[in-house]
């Protein structure tokens, strides 16, 4: 027999509960786009506003984190000034954070200026972030430490709410498999290993991936923080799906941008055609423990509070799971098919075949 759910304990959206918001957020994460090319937010109140803030692990109450904001908003203003003349209206240039993010989400020439700000603001907080985990005296192995903490909290709270998940993997990438993907391919030299850490959640039913990707999106990671041109859906064709669900239909009419229905099959190589899976690549904002933070360098408070891992989300559902185990599409052929061709690279350098499944490899 399961406990009954607090009222107020957090719940799972049904699809038919999705707000135009969500919408926007899980067509970014599946198309591995940049949130630099929207033209608008879609957060409806300060409640929801708030919830979005401190998603980024900062407190919108909190006067340390007030004044960093405040700073990152000033530097995103002269930045803009500074190098487009851009004009800006003096209630939103005095506007706090939670302002801006209602502007941006209202019409009108305030809301362009607003949401061009937060653009500048995000990409000028994230450089902040990074220069922080540079300066910051702790090992990577402490630093996935605190995101695993994370994320099983996270998920340990869905599982204890009985959110349809049959199956939970995380774990950090081990040094072969490290090893084995720079080899396999040409540009090891200086590619990005964006999985060192990885989690994985197996749904009950295709339905309710959208709603976790939501819920993850609202709990774990910001979903402006996806990594672009890094994610790979082969199982949503994303407006024949919402054409099948009257909301979603009407949402999507709604949407900014082009819409674009194609599947991403991703670059891996090695992946069967039949695979299907959908990952992306996100950057999971931490915040540093006080004790940490003051044994870094003198001025990196300047830099707040907040540091950002990479991290790659795998979302699929059982039956699927099922389907790909079958084959050519499981993992055990896929590493196979990856070994065989980092053997042949180390072997024969240039004259290794460059398709693994090609005749005669």
């Amino acid at each position: 027999m399961t406990n009954p759910v607090e009222p107020d304990a957090p719940r799972l959206k049904r699809l038919s509960e999705f707000s135009l918001h969500d919408l926007e957020s899980v067509r970014l994460l599946l198309r591995g786009g940049s949130v630099i090319d929207w033209h608008r937010l879609n957060l409806q109140d300060e409640t929801q506003v708030d919830a979005f803030i401190r998603n980024h692990e900062l407190d919108p109450t909190s006067e340390t984190d007030v004044v960093y904001l405040r700073g990152v908003r000033d530097q995103a203003i002269k930045y803009l000034q500074r190098n487009f003349n851009f004009a800006i209206p003096k209630p939103v240039r005095d506007a706090d954070l939670t302002e801006l993010i209602l502007l941006a989400s209202g019409a009108g020439h305030r809301q362009q200026c607003a949401c061009t700000i937060l653009k500048a603001m995000q990409i000028i907080n994230h450089l902040a972030g990074r220069e922080l985990l540079f300066r910051l005296p702790v090992s990577d192995r402490d630093l996935f430490h605190l995101v695993e903490e994370k994320v099983y909290r996270v998920v340990g709270m869905m599982l204890s709410q009985g959110f349809p998940i049959t199956e939970f993997v995380g774990g950090r990438k081990n040094l072969d498999s490290t090893y084995t993907k720079l080899l396999s391919k040409p540009e090891s030299t200086a590619i990005a290993i964006y999985d060192k850490l990885r989690f994985r959640i197996v749904t009950r039913h295709r339905d309710d991936i959208l709603p976790i990707m939501v819920y993850l999106s609202e709990r774990l990671f910001p979903f402006n923080y996806v990594v672009p041109k890094q994610s790979t859906n082969t199982m949503f064709a994303f407006e024949e799906y919402c054409d099948a669900n009257d909301h979603l239909r009407e949402l999507k009419t709604q949407l900014q941008a082009d819409q674009d229905d194609e599947l991403l099959p991703g670059e891996n190589r090695f992946s069967d055609p039949e695979y299907r899976t959908i990952q992306f690549i996100s950057d999971v904002p931490v915040r540093v423990p006080a004790d940490v933070l003051e044994s870094a360098p003198p001025g990196s408070s300047d830099l707040g509070r907040v540091v950002y891992m990479l991290c790659e989300i795998q979302l699929i559902d059982a039956e699927t799971e099922a389907a790909n185990e079958t084959g050519a599409a499981n993992h055990r052929a896929y590493k196979d098919r990856q070994r065989d061709s980092v053997f042949r690279r180390l072997r024969l350098g240039a004259r290794a075949p460059k398709d693994p499944r090609e005749p005669g490899s």
